[in-house]
């Protein structure tokens, strides 16, 4: 059977159904509308519904079919008459769950198992091991990585496409602590003081890149979900939507929140790319989010958003074409503003990450290990969480985020800057620091 593209809209009395079935006889057509189900079947096409509200079958829906576009248009009513339907963007979770045939979750509900062992006697006869602390070696075997750090041995099987994909060596070999120091030690390598003083003083085309408005910046009010923007998708991305498959996560809160920080983490990364692209992703586009992105890169988790803000800023200013302040400042402000544009928004950004990467071998493969599973979590998100994300993210310039935690040494002295100060202050700083270099009477200063 083939599940037809479709789309859902609503007035106060209808739920309206757009199907698209180009290779079916008119003659045929079933429908099934039972209150919050809704199945439809027309060879070969078959589509299942659960619906976030009640419709029913009572004489008066409405249909017609349109031969030449292949569309079959239905009008059922709802059973309360101007009930809102919440969440009819959402296709993925609108399809019917599909049982054994979806992704087995990691992690299972124990408790009727538990249940079961509580009635039976316990065995103090019991045969008992002495104590064996586990090796070092047994614990770096199961060193857990992706979203939710519910998936391991995937690059074990990827070793030639490794290098492509991400900068950590050994992934199923290094603990978390491990792969941030890493991290840490890589970062300090890669910064470029030239580079950096260079797009510090001539920053004429990135003041252009600064007055780009990206189209998260221009979206209405949501007529349908207050404190919500009015989000449209794409047929592209409504196909995309169909075709994954609805999963559901069981995360202790220590993974939820560590969930949370790493979805911040590649949105500021993608809002960078956007805007340094003016919004015309380019053959770089994966790299740069990959790269910007401490969770695609380096399978990084976080503890707190202090961390994500700064291990970002870190990395504009040590990997991108455009190092500057005013960049990871714009994208803070912009993912503030995804956010706040409410759960579409976030989904269509996640869309558009997931087929930049899906575009680019071998770099699909974090697709699969991060950005579907953030697009499924994006269907089921509450205004609330993300109310709870905004609660300390606020746009604030780079000098009010980093705050002393922004350091690398500048030329081969041992003075250091940090990232905190202002772009007048900096200024001075570095030319401070520039005359202070072993051969700053060799090197001509900025």
């Amino acid at each position: 059977m083939i599940t037809p593209a479709f789309d859902l809209s609503q007035d106060p009395n209808y739920l309206i159904l757009n199907i698209r079935v180009p290779y079916t006889k008119t003659s045929e057509f079933d429908l099934y509308i039972d209150g919050t189900d809704f199945k439809f079947y027309a060879k070969p096409y078959f589509l299942r519904l659960s619906l976030p509200g009640r419709i029913v079958e009572d004489g008066k829906e409405k249909a017609k079919f349109d031969i030449d576009k292949g569309l079959f248009s239905l009008w059922v009513p709802k059973e309360t008459p101007g009930e809102h339907f919440e969440g009819l963007q959402m296709l993925t979770s609108l399809l019917a769950p599909k049982g054994s045939r979806s992704a087995k979750s990691l992690v299972e509900d124990s408790m009727a198992e538990d249940e079961e062992e509580d009635e039976e006697e316990f065995d103090w006869q019991i045969e008992q091991e002495v104590y064996k602390e586990t090796s070092e070696e047994e614990l770096r075997a199961l060193q857990k990585y992706g979203f939710g750090n519910q998936r391991c041995g995937v690059f074990a099987r990827l070793q030639e496409e490794l290098s492509d994909v991400i900068d950590v060596k050994n992934p199923e070999g290094t603990t978390a602590a491990e792969r941030r120091q890493a991290r840490l030690e890589a970062e300090a390598s890669a910064f470029s003081p030239d580079h950096f003083l260079a797009d510090l003083f001539e920053d004429d085309e990135i003041k252009g890149l600064l007055k780009f408005r990206p189209w998260w910046t221009k979206l209405s009010p949501s007529a349908e979900h207050q404190g919500e923007a009015a989000v449209s998708f794409t047929d592209d991305e409504k196909e995309q939507l169909r075709k994954f498959t609805n999963r559901s996560y069981l995360l202790d809160k220590t993974s939820r929140y560590q969930a949370w920080l790493s979805l911040v983490d590649i949105l500021l990364a993608y809002s960078y790319e956007v805007r340094s692209t003016e919004g015309e992703h380019n053959v770089e586009s994966p790299w740069t989010i990959r790269k910007l992105s401490g969770t695609l890169c380096w399978l990084e988790t976080y503890s707190s958003l202090q961390e994500v803000l700064v291990s970002f800023g870190r990395r504009v200013l040590c990997y991108p074409l455009y190092r500057n302040f005013a960049m990871v400042s714009a994208a803070v402000c912009d993912t503030a503003k995804i956010l706040q544009s409410g759960k579409a928004c976030v989904l269509k950004c996640l869309l558009d990450i997931h087929k930049i990467l899906r575009e680019n071998d071998p770099a699909y493969i974090l697709n699969d290990l991060y950005i579907t599973d953030y697009c499924l979590m994006a269907l089921s998100f509450l205004l609330a969480h993300i109310l709870q994300l905004l609660t300390h993210f606020k746009c604030e310039p780079a000098s009010a985020l980093f705050c002393n935690e922004l350091c690398f040494t500048l030329g081969q002295g041992s003075a250091k800057w940090c990232a905190c100060l202002e772009k007048a202050q900096l200024k001075n700083v570095c030319l401070m620091l520039w005359a202070q270099r072993p051969d700053a009477d060799t090197i001509k200063g900025p």
